[in-house]
């Protein structure tokens, strides 16, 4: 079963939000490593909640306009991982998973909407 059909991807931002709870959980006690986590824990869960409200739009406007919002807060993530990462405020977890995952999720979300937009070509 592929990963990238759009029913797919409520389960799979929300066990993306549970490894970001986790990831943030494990931070050290830093102010740079707090403040990282703090914007990681709010857009890293952010994007399956969207994703949750787009499978319930009342419209296509709707469900594109909320996956889109679900697609920037991936990209911030995304962001937020990576300055994590080159930070190398959590040495005793490497970060290569998660950011591939984040990366996957983006392509995906992007996918949904240029697709839900017409743009695409299937």
């Amino acid at each position: 079963m592929a990963k990238d059909k759009p029913e797919d991807i409520k389960d799979r931002t929300f066990r993306f939000a549970l490894t970001i709870i986790s990831l943030v959980e494990a931070l050290p006690n830093t102010i740079s490593a707090k403040t990282i986590g703090k914007q990681l824990i709010r857009s890293g869960t952010s994007v399956g909640a969207n994703v949750e409200e787009a499978t319930a739009a009342h419209s296509k406007q709707d469900f594109i306009y909320r996956m889109n919002v679900a697609l920037r807060e991936a990209r911030e993530t995304l962001y937020w991982l990576k300055l994590l990462d080159a930070s190398r405020a959590l040495e005793t977890r490497p970060l290569t998973d998660v950011l591939h995952e984040a990366d996957e999720i983006t392509r995906i979300l992007g996918a949904i909407v240029s697709s839900a937009r017409g743009k695409r070509k299937t």
